[in-house]
Parts: structure tokens; C-alpha cells; sequence
């Protein structure tokens, strides 16, 4: 028996499946946009899966980086994105495949392992950018008595209970 993957499926929908999360909340729906960040850490979860790297390349461009749109990547790793995407479209696809599929198949192991780790580093680089901000913030300087946790007695003034 095997097993077929079928990634055309889900075509069918109104959203691509990367870039809109659906929500159900009590019968309410609520759609909410998913970052790059977000879709290249799917795409890096995809890459880890114990099938073949050509497999994991498609399914984790496909499912996860198609739908991205070069103003939706900061540019930090813009260069970088642009750069997967025309080493996934470089070759003319036979009838019934896709860019993407026909130039993975004819990639040799090595050239699929760079792309991935292309991938990979984007998705560090993007885990990155925030470090990096917040180590820029500015210091607030807290009061003096709220740095020492004292409280001035109007803070524990509460009204007195009215009894009958």
C-alpha cells in the first residue's frame, strides 16, 4: 500500500492556508493574518520531518512560503527570500507539475540542503530582529518609593462598612 500526499487539495478554499489562520470562537469567525515569521517557522518545522529533503523542500515552500509576497518580509531578509524563490522557480514544469516541484526534481541533494538551510537562516534572522530591539529600548526609571515597595498609607485607605 502507499501513501500519496495530495497538496492541491486544499485549493478549493477561499484564503491560502499560510497566510490566513480561520478561528472558531463560540460560533463567531474571526480570520487573523500570520507573518513571515510565522510562515517561516512552519516552513523550518516542515524541513525537520523524517521524509526525503526534496519532499520536505516542496511541501514546505507550498504550504507555507508560496503565498508570501515580498512586502510582507521585512526587509532585513528580503534579499534572502527573493533568493529561495528563484532557486525553487527555475525550471519549466512538464504537464501536471508545478515550477516549484519540476526544479526540486532536478536539484541534486547538495543544492536542496542549501536551500533549506537558506530557509533556516531566514528564520533565524527573523527570531533575531526582535532581540535586537528590545536590547535597544530605553530604561524607565521607576519612582523611588516604588523601586523600594513602600506604599503610602492612602493606598490601604478603603471605605468604612456602613453595619445597621
Amino acid at each position: 500500500m502507499t501513501q500519496s500526499l495530495d497538496l492541491l487539495r486544499l485549493r478549493s478554499r477561499i484564503k491560502p492556508r499560510n497566510y490566513f489562520k480561520v478561528l472558531f470562537f463560540v460560533g463567531i469567525l474571526k480570520t487573523v493574518m500570520i507573518s513571515a515569521s510565522e510562515c517561516f517557522h512552519s516552513a523550518t518545522l516542515e524541513l525537520v520531518r523524517s521524509t526525503p529533503i526534496k519532499q520536505r523542500l516542496i511541501c514546505a515552500y507550498r504550504k507555507h512560503l508560496m503565498s508570501l509576497t515580498a512586502d510582507q518580509v521585512p526587509t532585513e531578509v528580503l534579499a534572502q527570500f527573493e533568493r529561495i524563490t528563484r532557486s525553487l522557480h527555475g525550471v519549466k514544469p512538464l504537464p501536471g507539475e508545478d515550477a516549484v516541484a519540476a526544479t526540486v526534481r532536478k536539484m541534486s541533494s547538495q543544492q536542496a540542503d542549501d536551500c533549506a538551510e537558506l530557509i533556516v537562516q531566514v528564520f533565524e534572522s527573523l527570531c533575531r530582529t526582535p532581540l535586537l530591539v528590545r536590547q535597544t529600548a530605553t530604561v524607565v526609571q521607576l519612582p523611588l518609593s516604588l523601586h523600594r515597595n513602600e506604599r503610602l498609607s492612602t493606598d490601604f485607605d478603603s471605605p468604612v462598612a456602613a453595619t445597621n
